[in-house]
């Protein structure tokens, strides 16, 4: 499969070389990872590997429910979570192309060091922050 061809209804091409498709479904959902190759542990921590959820219906976590589940949604939602507990805004959209143009979107900003992930922790983890910095080529965060 070429650069060109299509997972998940995205061309791999215009994803920044960081991100990669981590796994998609057949009811559209798409998730993509960021550097898997250096949230390996060893590296970085590997439940800190930051990712990107483009569902239909709003993802949850609460215990009874499905969260396959979207009978009760039209709409797709694009969540950047950087942990598993630490997420930017669920970000709402009336079509699964106006969410994948955005999860694009989010993947070059956050490639290119424009996401303030510091902001999104309530609890500081500075030195992380420092080594993803370089990760990301974040130069103004010093």
């Amino acid at each position: 499969m070429s650069d060109s061809e299509t997972d998940g209804g995205i061309d791999r091409s215009q994803l920044p070389d960081g991100w990669t498709v981590w796994s998609q479904g057949e009811d559209g959902r798409l998730v993509l990872a960021y550097r898997p190759d250096v949230f390996n542990a060893a590296d970085f921590p590997a439940p800190c590997l930051p990712t990107l959820y483009l569902t239909h219906g709003k993802r949850t976590r609460r215990p009874g429910v499905n969260p396959a589940d979207t009978a009760d949604s039209a709409d797709w939602f694009v969540t950047l979570y950087l942990e598993p507990d630490v997420s930017g805004e669920t970000l709402r959209f009336p079509t699964r192309e106006a969410a994948l143009e955005r999860t694009v979107a989010l993947a070059r900003q956050f490639d290119d060091g424009e996401i303030d992930y510091r902001s999104l922790y309530q609890v500081p983890r500075e030195e992380y922050f420092d080594r993803l910095d370089v990760l990301t080529g974040d130069d103004s965060a010093d």
